[in-house]
């Protein structure tokens, strides 16, 4: 067991790193070099179709809007997204990408797409389901002992 506790965790400490790693590098490499891994989960958390509140996008980022509005910022500045007063309540600022945003954001969708399809290639029904039991485990642990009640 205690074998399987150490593998488990070095597997899902590599992974983890690999991936924040792999996301840094094609950022800085590619064609989306202006922006960093944070702008990128901005741009994610945005979404592609209907403009988002300031407040809602920061409630999911687990930041304050006046971050927010720092980054949205620099955002708009590159081009990524556009800011947008609502119809109902003109104080209310809401925030869309731009086609450029929308382009990144189908890249990075992407790439996040093809890890999962490598991840459960060849997976047998039983397998599959073992997967998903055990990051749901995962994922509600880390929810109910970090306070991560927002996603």
């Amino acid at each position: 067991m205690e074998e399987t506790l150490a593998v488990i965790n070095k597997l899902l400490v590599e992974v983890f790193n690999d991936i924040l790693l792999i996301e840094e590098s094609a950022l800085k490499s590619g064609q989306f070099n202006d922006v960093s891994v944070t702008e990128m989960h901005t741009i994610e958390e945005i979404g592609m179709y209907e403009p988002k509140s300031m407040s809602e996008i920061a409630k999911k980022l687990k930041i304050t809007v006046g971050t927010l509005t720092v980054a949205i910022n620099n955002l708009v500045k590159k081009g990524y997204c556009e800011r947008y007063r609502s119809e109902n309540d003109r104080r209310v600022v809401k925030v869309g990408l731009t086609k450029k945003g929308r382009l990144l954001y189908r890249v990075h969708e992407k790439f996040h797409t093809d890890m999962v399809k490598t991840a459960i290639a060849n997976l047998s029904a039983e397998e599959d389901i073992a997967l998903r039991k055990a990051l749901e485990n995962l994922s509600a642990f880390l929810k109910e002992n970090y306070n991560l009640n927002c996603k």
